[in-house]
């Protein structure tokens, strides 16, 4: 292995890859959509499976996944990364379609998002994003923005503290875990955050630890995950060509329940009101579902990579425009 794959494997490695591959394998020539690049894993495995009349756009709002994609780009053994089918773009996919504009694309035929964090962001701990990990309590994916995980630890209200845990860590424990925070502030690094944490949440032997609910919120926080996946699953389902398709893995209850109320309402058609015993609007739908329920990976995969252990794929393709 080449130091330049090895890098590649280091920085994160794709879930569900093969999955992803198979399904995106039809879609008609143009321009397929990694709209969370992380370590280009995703994208080289599509790009073995696509066509010469393919080409893909790779979008990560971290400027290391940005360097990464050069990484790949020096990988001069593999003919398929070269530049006349790859290209890269910095941004956040909240705003897709901005992004697309300014890449020149109009109608893509597929879009790929791989929701949550990639692994290398739990591996350094400078990133903030370990509770086993000590570092300064940041969490961004990118440093465009300015709220840290510090920033919400340390100054919001108990009751607002409280009410971000529960929501975004579905945490039963929030309000306990809120009080133990602001009894303990001020608090610097994601270590004395999990200690704290612990403390709150006395209990015998765990499988998980008690903090990953409480970092998971705050990250979600930080980068305003939800509000991200709601606006970019938008885009990209009113953009899409006919015959493209879409395709999501979320990690997280709250991200599969978003992308499965999104899917849902794209391939129903029916437009009448809930009230309405019949459909009277003869709206037919845009989309069909390419998944039956959701993808698990396979036990095989999990062994191979524990990350994988909670992913959920879905995938919907557009039949009409």
């Amino acid at each position: 292995m080449t130091q330049d794959r090895e890098s590649e494997r280091e920085y994160h490695r794709p879930v569900m890859a093969a999955a992803v591959s198979e399904l995106m394998r039809p879609v008609p020539a143009g321009v397929v959509v990694d709209a969370t690049f992380g370590g280009g894993g995703h994208a080289r495995e599509l790009l073995k499976v696509l066509g010469g009349g393919h080409r893909l756009l790779g979008i990560d709002r971290d400027p290391a996944a940005i360097a990464q994609a050069e990484v790949l780009r020096r990988a001069v053994d593999d003919a398929q990364f070269g530049t006349d089918r790859f290209m890269v773009q910095e941004g956040n996919f909240a705003h897709l379609d901005e992004i697309l504009v300014d890449a020149g694309v109009s109608a893509p035929v597929g879009v790929l998002f791989d929701f949550g964090v990639s692994s290398h962001h739990f591996d350094e701990p400078e990133r903030g994003f370990s509770y086993r990990l000590e570092g300064p309590l940041d969490m961004r994916m990118d440093r465009s923005g300015s709220v840290t995980a510090a920033d919400l630890v340390n100054h919001l209200e108990e009751s607002e503290l409280s009410t971000l845990l529960h929501r975004l860590g579905e945490e039963p424990a929030a309000r306990r875990i809120a009080r133990a925070i602001v009894n303990a502030r001020p608090i610097a690094t994601t270590t004395e955050l999990a200690a704290v944490v612990e403390r709150a949440v006395p209990g015998g032997r765990r499988r998980l630890h008690p903090a990953r609910r409480t970092f998971q919120a705050l990250r979600m926080a930080v980068n305003q995950e939800l509000e991200a996946i709601d606006s970019g699953v938008r885009t990209a389902l009113d953009l899409l060509a006919p015959q493209g398709r879409c395709i999501t893995i979320a990690y997280h209850s709250l991200e599969d329940r978003l992308v499965k109320g999104l899917f849902a309402d794209a391939t129903k058609g029916c437009v009448c009101p809930p009230e309405l015993p019949v459909c009277t609007c003869g709206a037919s739908p845009s989309y069909r579902s390419l998944t039956r329920g959701v993808r698990k990976p396979s036990e095989e995969e999990i062994a191979a990579n524990p990350r994988a252990r909670s992913a959920r794929l879905r995938a919907v393709e557009r039949v009409a425009a």
